[in-house]
Order: structure tokens, then C-alpha cells, then sequence
């Protein structure tokens, strides 16, 4: 059986140090980085089965980080467990309102640690049903990046289809144009909100007698029906 994947984004080197080992020696194949520059370069050129995050790094800020992962198609559902010495309720909310799967406070018991790793890992697997969206005789393969109408295959770009699996991972909640076009098309893209309108009408087109599962939000953005 293949190893685990796990990615380690922490400046300080003892305690990389200490992670790496710990987590190696509990079966893990470790990777580390110390900024999140760095991280998210390695993100993009391989994929990992979790990501351990500190919020406090020489380049960026953590949650700014956390934002990117699962704002990104390809790394939006990979689990990530917050590491930082900051204690407060805020950054806690504002890490799980972000994605973050767990969150552990400096300085912290490994063992303790390597139990949340566990139990992370382990509901990410229960989660995998999740891949698969259905609706009536439409279904949507996350994994496979397949769309089918009555088992016929529907051809979606890669755009249409990453507008499509983020409304489906929304579960109904209303998604702003700004927060489609920065999480579809990426924070360095210099188009309009009004890219977003187009691409969803090519979509509703592309989606026939389903169109109507996209549902438009006056003033605010495009949810899809559960």
C-alpha cells in the first residue's frame, strides 16, 4: 500500500525536525517547506493527502495560504491541519471558515498531533462518496472530470467544469461572481465579473433540460439546486 502524502509548511527547523521524524516514523512520506511561496509551487506540481500549515511564515500569512488551497480546483479537498503559536478564538474561526479540517495550537503534544492526523486522513476517506454528485439522470464524476445526462457524456471545458464542482461543493450556498472568478480562473486574473456570466450561460447551454439547476442570485452571484 502506498504511503500517505503529507506536507509540511513550517519555517522554524526544529520543529520541522521534529514533525518530519515523527510523522516518517509513524509511515507518512514527509515533504517540507518553509515558506508559503514554496508551498504553493509544490502544490501545483504535486498532489498530497494532507497539508500541515503554520499560520505564522516569513512571506505570507498563513490563512492567505489556506484561502489559495481551497480556493484551487486541484487542492480544494485536501485536509489541512493549522499549526501556529497563536492561541486566539479568532484565527480558529477564521481557519475553519476557511477549509481547515483541524487546528493545533503551539506548543503541542505529537502524539496528540499524530492522533488528528489520523483522524483527519480517515473522515477525508469517508468523504470520497462526495466525489460523485447526482441529480435525477445527471451525474457529476469530481474525480473522473465526467459529466453525464442519461449516461450520454457531456463536453465541458475544464473552466465550465471547475464553474460547475465548485457550485456543487457550495451544497446550495449562494457563490459571489468575485468568488467564482478568483477561484475558477485564480487571484491573478485580470478579467471582469461579467466572465463569469458568459461562461455560466455556456454551461446552462451544455447542461439542456438541467440549464435550471444553476440558479441566478440577484446582486449576488449563482447557487445550484439541491
Amino acid at each position: 500500500m502506498d504511503k500517505k502524502k503529507i506536507l509540511i509548511v513550517e519555517d522554524e527547523e526544529d520543529i520541522q525536525e521534529i514533525l518530519k521524524f515523527n510523522i516518517e516514523r509513524a509511515g507518512y512520506k514527509v515533504f517540507v517547506c518553509s515558506t508559503g511561496d514554496a508551498a504553493l509551487t509544490l502544490l501545483q506540481k504535486d498532489n498530497f493527502d494532507l497539508i500541515i500549515l503554520d499560520l505564522m511564515l516569513p512571506d505570507m500569512d498563513g490563512l492567505d495560504i489556506l484561502k489559495k488551497i481551497k480556493l484551487n480546483f486541484p487542492t480544494q479537498d485536501t485536509p489541512v491541519i493549522i499549526l501556529t503559536a497563536k492561541g486566539e478564538e479568532l484565527d480558529r474561526i477564521l481557519g475553519f471558515e476557511l477549509g481547515a479540517e483541524d487546528y493545533v495550537v503551539k506548543p503541542f503534544s505529537v502524539r496528540e498531533l499524530l492522533l488528528r492526523i489520523k483522524n483527519v486522513l480517515k473522515r477525508a476517506k469517508d468523504s470520497t462518496h462526495k466525489k460523485i454528485w447526482r441529480y435525477k439522470s445527471l451525474v457529476v464524476d469530481q474525480e473522473k472530470m465526467e459529466v453525464t445526462i442519461d449516461g450520454k457524456e457531456i463536453n465541458l471545458t475544464i473552466t465550465e467544469f471547475k464553474l460547475l464542482t465548485q457550485l456543487i461543493n457550495a451544497k446550495g450556498k449562494a457563490l459571489t461572481r468575485e468568488y467564482l472568478l478568483n477561484s475558477v480562473w485564480g487571484y491573478d486574473f485580470e478579467g471582469y465579473l461579467r466572465t463569469v456570466d458568459t461562461h455560466i450561460t455556456r454551461l446552462r447551454g451544455k447542461l439542456g433540460e438541467y440549464s435550471d439547476i444553476i440558479k441566478t442570485i440577484r446582486g449576488v452571484g449563482y447557487k445550484i439546486k439541491t
